[in-house]
């Protein structure tokens, strides 16, 4: 029985969070998905990275977009900077881990793209380095945070918008991630084809 209130525990918990959530987050959500439908309709696109968890996160995004979230429509211009493992693994062997996403920015960056970076501590030296060179391309960042944001909220410009997940824990984080993903897909699809029923 002491697994099951443990289990319970962690769905009582990751609802909480979302609840909060939903109230705390709710605008900037609407402004995330309001810039990069200003990007795509300006035929700019969306490079998204982060690490571990958080890549899976990007690749999620990119993907929704490229192929289809829940409705069929054309595909939307975004890619994932973490899916290249030769290019990953040679600007990390050749340079440092920390710019295997601000090369991959500065080389195909450009202005009124947008970058979509995910860090639950927002201190991940590759995050911050992408965030400046996504800032040095004249692009826009959309950064999906927790805890208090880190060294990446500090990089943040005006225009910039933060999606700031008000917990510690890493898991919560990510699963208000996940949603807010999933808004911003829907948001996006509600623009471009109406409502859905």
């Amino acid at each position: 029985m002491e697994r099951i209130d443990r289990v319970k525990k962690i769905f009582s918990d990751s609802i909480a969070v979302k609840r909060e959530a939903s109230i705390n987050l709710s605008p900037s959500i609407v402004e995330a998905a309001e810039s990069i439908l200003a990007c795509l309709m300006d035929n700019g696109k969306v490079m998204t990275c982060g690490n571990g968890g958080s890549a899976a996160d990007a690749q999620h995004f990119s993907s929704e977009m490229l192929n289809r979230f829940e409705r069929e429509r054309p595909g939307l211009a975004a890619f994932a900077l973490t899916t290249d493992a030769s290019t990953i693994t040679s600007v990390a062997n050749d340079y440092q881990f920390a710019d295997i996403f601000s090369k991959q920015i500065r080389a195909l960056g450009r202005p009124n793209d947008i970058l979509l970076a995910f860090s639950t501590s927002g201190n991940s030296s590759n995050i911050v380095n992408a965030i400046d060179a996504a800032h040095e391309q004249d692009a826009r960042v959309i950064l999906l945070s927790g805890r208090d944001g880190g060294e990446a909220a500090n990089s943040l410009k005006r225009g910039d918008v933060e999606v700031r997940v008000g917990s510690n824990s890493t898991a919560r984080i990510q699963e208000v991630h996940l949603m807010v993903i999933h808004c911003i897909c829907d948001l996006v699809d509600d623009h471009l084809l109406g409502q859905s029923d």
